[in-house]
């Protein structure tokens, strides 16, 4: 059931689309883009929705590395009364912009009430490829440095590895970013066996999708760019059929 809101309070709606395929993005989230005056969104993102977004709706698209324009002009326009639909892939609450949108409603005490939709974030819709290597306790870390140290990073890979956590990394490489996936490998092969099972997945649920499994030790000799998603498993991870399964522990606990 929908949140409630007060009567005529202009309300912005962050939309997580998932990963892509249209059949998995939520419901709510379709109504709050085929309903929605104003659209806004990264490019890439408009484009896998484009069959949503209603003839009469205005679209504003931009490029990367423009999130804080496209969430203060969203709260801008939401504020004089329309409906928008600030479009974000995945999760909105994770990695995107449903904290941006906060922080610039805060700064400048806004009005708009900020309603979150959730979606499908890239590391459950990779897992769900890969099989289940999601099942045990598990960390999500970026390795972009953009708007976080890599000093500070670090100590979370650290942290992560030696925990034995499960651990899903974005972000990984770009052009100009190489080094921080190899200082990667070679914290959690500190703590891990060199066998330990790897997934590597790009563009999950996309007409480019590409999904590998490999090993930590060989993981690096694989294809990584941003768009993928890598997941590295813990010391119980296996592969059986071409799957990655991280067990819960129901054997230990019930015999299987």
């Amino acid at each position: 059931m929908a949140h409630s809101t007060p009567e005529n309070q202009p309300t912005l709606f962050v939309v997580g689309i998932g990963p892509g395929a249209h059949d998995l993005m939520a419901p709510r989230a379709e109504k709050a883009i085929t309903t929605a005056d104003v659209v806004i969104g990264y490019r890439t993102y408009l484009d896998l929705v484009k069959d949503c977004i209603p003839a009469k709706a205005e679209v504003i698209s931009s490029s990367m590395m423009q999130e804080i324009d496209r969430c203060r002009k969203a709260l801008e326009l939401a504020e004089t009364g329309k409906n928008v639909a600030l479009v974000c892939g995945g999760d909105p609450g994770i990695y995107a912009l449903a904290g941006l949108a906060f922080e610039l409603a805060k700064a400048v005490d806004s009005p708009v009430n900020i309603e979150v939709i959730p979606g499908i974030a890239a590391l459950n819709g990779c897992a769900a490829i890969l099989g289940a290597p999601l099942m045990h306790d598990f960390a999500a870390i970026s390795l972009s440095d953009l708007m976080t140290p890599w000093e500070v990073i670090e100590k979370r890979l650290q942290a992560a590895a030696s925990a034995d956590f499960v651990v899903a990394i974005y972000n990984p490489k770009s052009k100009k970013r190489t080094n921080q996936i190899v200082r990667a490998q070679e914290i959690f092969m500190e703590y891990r066996d060199p066998n330990t099972p790897v997934g590597i997945v790009q563009g999950a649920s996309r007409d480019n999708e590409s999904v590998v499994l490999t090993t930590l030790e060989d993981m690096l000799k694989k294809e990584i760019g941003m768009q993928t998603t890598i997941i590295i498993g813990n010391s119980q991870t296996f592969l059986w059929n071409d799957k990655m399964i991280t067990p819960r522990g129901y054997s230990k606990k019930y015999g299987l």
